[in-house]
């Protein structure tokens, strides 16, 4: 493996399309990252809950909000807007909502997260 390593997002390994959901996912060094694209509208349970079959989602998510408005919702009662620029942890447990009429970018670097 080299010493620096770049791939491009526009140029993924895979990428996943449930409804309303673009996930472009790169692997690198060991690594998994992904930009993940929701469409105004897009909410977990409606548009990934079909998909995976939870009734939340079970992910944890590390990663960073390039633009959009996120809502998260967690079963713990929690709940917090995320915005362009903000570094977040999502714990298992959770449902999220696009907010607004525009849609959401973020990027993920935990594994699970980018690999599920």
């Amino acid at each position: 493996m080299a010493g620096v390593e770049a791939l491009d997002f526009d140029s993924p390994d895979e990428t996943r399309t449930p409804d309303k959901t673009r996930v472009d996912v790169v692997h690198m060094g060991g690594t998994t990252a992904a930009r993940f694209s929701f469409e105004p509208g897009w909410k977990w349970s409606e548009c990934v809950k079909p998909v995976v079959g939870t009734d939340s989602c079970q992910v944890r998510h590390v990663g960073i909000v390039q633009s959009g408005r996120m809502q998260v919702a967690h079963e713990d009662g929690t709940e917090l807007e995320l915005g362009p620029g903000e570094a977040y942890v999502i714990e298992p447990g959770h449902d999220a909502w696009v907010v607004g009429d525009d849609g959401f970018i973020g990027f993920e670097f935990e594994s699970r997260a980018a690999e599920e």
